[in-house]
């Protein structure tokens, strides 16, 4: 192969290389955003929503914000647990890998009547 051929099919192998770790980057950044996000917002004695489903292996952000005071949540079935600061998004990521009904909680005291502040988080097939 002459070297002015041999430069044609490099800078063409090349280009198709660039084209795919562009379609490459593309597919990673739609995998990311395809993440389904769930908003959650905490208040005195109060996770709205209390009740959550998720799909079985389907990865979620449960995105936390609190509107009055820093509360807690607990998943204890998954081993998550963070902080909920007012002004602040909180976002944990969860990739469910077992079905049921699973309880969270808030575990920074709140005030009386924190005792009832939890809810349910749904796991499906």
């Amino acid at each position: 192969m002459h070297s002015q051929q041999r430069r044609r099919v490099l800078a063409h192998a090349g280009r198709g290389l660039v084209a795919l770790g562009l379609a490459g980057i593309a597919g990673y950044a739609r995998t990311q955003s395809a993440e389904r996000v769930i908003q959650i917002a905490t208040r005195k004695f109060e996770f709205m929503p209390s009740e959550i489903t998720l799909k079985k292996g389907e990865p979620v952000v449960l995105e936390f914000t609190a509107q009055d005071e820093t509360m807690g949540f607990k998943l204890p079935a998954f081993g998550m647990r963070t902080d909920i600061v007012p002004g602040k998004v909180t976002q944990l990521r969860i990739v469910p890998e077992k079905a049921g009904k699973f309880s969270f909680f808030c575990d920074v005291f709140c005030g009386d009547g924190h005792e009832d502040m939890d809810g349910t988080l749904t796991v499906v097939e």
